[in-house]
C-alpha cells in the first residue's frame, strides 16, 4: 500500500484476502458468521465491498483464518484504516441525496475495470450536462430546494470526473434506445449541447455508444435500464438497475449472467460505433439548423 492509494483501492486489497483465506481454509460465510458471532449479512457485506471492515473486527477474521504473518496483517490492517477515509460521496452534503443503491455504485465504479450500460430514455447521469441534469432533476424531483438541487446536479458532474478524467478510466461500453435521439429533453438548445457533449466523450474514446434500433429495443426496454460493473477479480460482477423512482444493486451470478447475455445480443444487434456517432452528429446537425432558423426569424 501507498499513502497515495485511494479507500476503494485498500477496501477491495482487504476483502479479497479475506475472501481468499476463506476459501483456502473450505470455510462457508456461514461458518466464519458464526465462529465470529458475526451475522450473515455482514460477512457477505464485507466481501463484496459494501461496507469496510474495522481493524479490530480484521484482527479477530485474519486471525481465524489463518492469516497470521505480522507483516501482512499490518499491511491489511493499515489497509482497512485506508478504505474507512471519506470519500468525496460520503460526505454529508451529498450522502443524504443517496439511496443505499447508489451508494454502493459509486464504490463499485471507483474500482471497475468495465461498465456496461444500457438506457431506454435518458442519457445516463455520468455522461449528463449541468443543464440536461438539471432540467431531469426539475421534471422528477418537484418542488424540492433550490439548494438540493443543485446538490442533486453537482453529484452527477462529479461521478462523471471521477469515472473518466482519471489516468486509466474503465471501458465504458453504452447501448441507448434508438428512441433517446428523439426525446428532446430540456428543448433544443440543451439537448444538441449534450449531444455535442456525449460526442466529446466518444472522441476523447472514453465511451463506446452504440444505439439499437428501435425494431429490436422491445426486449431490453422491458427489462428497464441497467448498468454491469466488471472489477479486477473475475469474481466481483454487479448489477445496478433503475426501476422506475427506486434502484437496487444486485449480487446474484445467475442474475447477472442472464443480464450480461442480453447486453451482448443487443450490442451485436446495434448499429456499429461509427454509425452510432454519425447518427448522433446528424441530430446535432437537425437542431442547430433548427436553432439558427429560429434565432433569424426572431
Amino acid at each position: 500500500m501507498t499513502a497515495q492509494d485511494p479507500p476503494a483501492v485498500a477496501r477491495r486489497r482487504v476483502r479479497l484476502a479475506l475472501r481468499h483465506a476463506r476459501q483456502r481454509r473450505k470455510l462457508t460465510q456461514q461458518q466464519v458468521a458464526d465462529a465470529l458471532e458475526w451475522s450473515l449479512s455482514k460477512v457477505q457485506r464485507i466481501e463484496s465491498g459494501d461496507v469496510s471492515i474495522s481493524p479490530t473486527d480484521l484482527r479477530a477474521a485474519l486471525a481465524l483464518l489463518g492469516v497470521v504473518d505480522p507483516r501482512r496483517v499490518a499491511q491489511l490492517i493499515e489497509d482497512a484504516k485506508a478504505s474507512r477515509r471519506q470519500r468525496w460521496w460520503t460526505t454529508a452534503e451529498y450522502r443524504e441525496h443517496l439511496s443505499p443503491a447508489m451508494l454502493q455504485l459509486l464504490q463499485f465504479e471507483s474500482e471497475a475495470t468495465a461498465i456496461r450500460v444500457f438506457q431506454a430514455t435518458l442519457i445516463p447521469g455520468v455522461l449528463q450536462t449541468r443543464a440536461y441534469a438539471s432540467w431531469i432533476q426539475h421534471f422528477w424531483a418537484g418542488d424540492i430546494p433550490h439548494a438540493d438541487m443543485k446538490v442533486r446536479v453537482e453529484l452527477r458532474t462529479r461521478r462523471g470526473e471521477s469515472l473518466f478524467e482519471v489516468p486509466d478510466p474503465p471501458k465504458y461500453l453504452l447501448i441507448l434506445d434508438e428512441s433517446v435521439l428523439h426525446r428532446e429533453v430540456g428543448g433544443a438548445e440543451v439537448f444538441a449541447e449534450q449531444l455535442e457533449y456525449l460526442l466529446e466523450r466518444i472522441r476523447q474514446e472514453r465511451v463506446t455508444v452504440r444505439f439499437v434500433p428501435f425494431s429490436d429495443a422491445v426486449k431490453l426496454v422491458m427489462l428497464g435500464s441497467f448498468t454491469i460493473l466488471e472489477l479486477p477479480d473475475e469474481e466481483d460482477v454487479f448489477l445496478y438497475q433503475e426501476e422506475g423512482w427506486g434502484d437496487s444493486m444486485h449480487h446474484s451470478l445467475a442474475t447477472i449472467h442472464r443480464y450480461r447475455e442480453i447486453f451482448e445480443q443487443a450490442w451485436e444487434a446495434s448499429f456499429p460505433p461509427d454509425v452510432s456517432a454519425r447518427l448522433i452528429e446528424s441530430c446535432v446537425l437537425r437542431l442547430r439548423t433548427l436553432l439558427d432558423r429560429q434565432r433569424h426569424s426572431a
